[in-house]
């Protein structure tokens, strides 16, 4: 089906909104999951909810199984992988969600190493401004210390390893694409969220220094309540709702049209952490938030602005 012109339908602009809304509270989410499950039984039980429905609704998309292996594995274990471990070594939900968008600026960097893409103008800019911006959140720890307002060095370092690892799933959807034209990106979402599952399940029994504790039933009953309510949010309505209202989307409208909605995930991120977890925010940080997302604009919005 064509991407249809004209201003954006209402339901599908509603959709867009709820999808940033979906995305920007996903982080508090998460760290109320990590309140009682360790990073890696969150990430294998956040799959599982994730795949298990839909795997038997869903037909497996038609292209190369290399391709979701390596997506699960990029997208499942890397970034989530880290990213997990990031929000429980020291990173707030607030800055999480800014920082996870440089992705953007590295799909670009590999982009040009794998792919050959040459970066435009806005691009460029763009990176800058990311530079200038981690930066500032890098001055935080010039001085001694181990927290700054909830992070640590080992949290940034570990949630920018996260975006890398995002980076490197969106290279290999395009290489599946360039492999398979008009495969089914939804189908291959859901089947490529199976392959988390038997890596963090092992990565599990060995580094968590209690999993075997989840082997007993009663370790599973006594988990409370609001753990279960974040993984269901994290499975169901933050992976399976929003990426479907999202990929309809990008088959509705052209990706020029639908990407800019992802300015606001950062912005609902910071409120939902800041208002829900009561996190704080530094100075030197809330210049290196203003930097990274002047450059994602620059970036989403750069190529209409110069026309």
């Amino acid at each position: 089906m064509a991407p249809l012109a004209g201003p954006m339908r209402a339901r599908d602009l509603l959709a867009a909104l709820a999808v940033v809304l979906l995305w920007g509270v996903n982080f508090v989410a998460m760290k109320w999951g990590l309140r009682s499950f360790t990073p890696f039984q969150l990430g294998a039980l956040r799959y599982l909810c994730a795949a298990v429905p839909l795997v038997l609704l869903v037909r497996a998309p038609r292209l190369h199984w290399r391709w979701v292996l390596l997506f699960g594995s990029f997208q499942g274990v890397g970034q989530f992988g880290f990213l997990f471990v990031a929000l429980q070594m020291g990173m707030t939900a607030s800055l999480a969600s800014v920082l996870l968008q440089t992705q953007v600026f590295f799909t670009a960097l590999f982009g040009f190493a794998v792919l050959h893409e040459r970066p435009g103008r806005p691009l460029v800019l763009g990176l800058m401004l990311a530079g200038l911006g981690l930066l500032c959140f890098a001055m935080n720890y010039v001085q001694p210390g181990d927290v700054v307002a909830g992070t640590t060095l080992a949290g940034l370092l570990l949630t920018l390893c996260a975006a890398a690892w995002w980076a490197a799933s969106n290279i290999v959807s395009r290489l599946a694409q360039q492999a398979s034209p008009g495969y089914d990106p939804f189908s291959f979402v859901v089947w490529s969220s199976l392959v988390p599952v038997l890596p963090f399940t092992l990565l599990s029994f060995w580094l968590d220094p209690d999993a075997s504790h989840w082997l007993d039933p009663a370790a599973w009953a006594a988990v409370p309540l609001v753990a279960w309510l974040s993984l269901a949010y994290l499975g169901w309505a933050a992976t399976v709702l929003g990426y479907g209202m999202w990929t309809t989307l990008l088959t509705r409208y052209p990706a020029n049209r639908v990407a800019p909605f992802s300015l606001g995930v950062p912005l609902v991120g910071i409120a939902a952490g800041m208002g829900v977890l009561g996190e704080a925010i530094t100075a030197w940080q809330w210049a290196g938030v203003a930097c990274v997302v002047l450059a994602l604009v620059c970036v989403v919005l750069g190529p209409r602005l110069g026309r």
